[in-house]
């Protein structure tokens, strides 16, 4: 028994790596920062804002800037709440073709509590073409993203 748990902590601290692997090698990072370093629990707030370099924490890998002391503690406290959708990739190109498309951080959708970003350059805004098919875009993407992060 005194051998087991030693083994199962190793076992462990192996498994939490290579999810943290996937995660860093899979999200949309611009210099090591997702979102393009704005404040992921400012959507919720009502407007995107960029994070300040000091204000910054790193979850399971992946690091976001945040705009104020309080938005540091919501995120810390429920990050799974704060974190984008499909690794802050393009929520439309993850449902239409499963492909990684970078976002514009201010085009973005909360559906159900969870942050979804897009694709708005040269006059092509995917938010649209979301909102005309997003039961069936969101049922696909889910699925791309499965198969992408496992």
């Amino acid at each position: 028994m005194k051998l087991l748990i030693p083994i199962l902590i190793l076992v462990s601290g192996v498994v939490q790596a290579q999810e943290i692997s996937i995660r860093t090698r899979h999200f949309n990072l611009q210099k090591q920062i997702a979102i393009g370093g704005y404040d992921p629990v400012s959507y919720f707030e009502g407007k995107p804002v960029e994070g300040n370099e000091n204000l910054r924490v790193t979850h399971e890998g992946i690091t976001y800037l945040f705009a104020t002391v309080s938005n540091v503690s919501k995120f810390k406290a429920a990050p799974q709440k704060y974190e984008p959708a499909y690794g802050g990739w393009c929520a439309y190109a993850m449902g239409a073709s499963g492909e990684k498309v970078k976002v514009d951080p201010e085009t973005y959708k909360i559906v159900n509590g969870k942050l979804y970003l897009f694709y708005n350059f040269w006059g092509n805004n995917t938010l649209e073409d979301w909102n005309e098919n997003e039961q069936p875009l969101k049922a696909k993407a889910d699925q791309n993203w499965k198969k992408i992060v496992q």
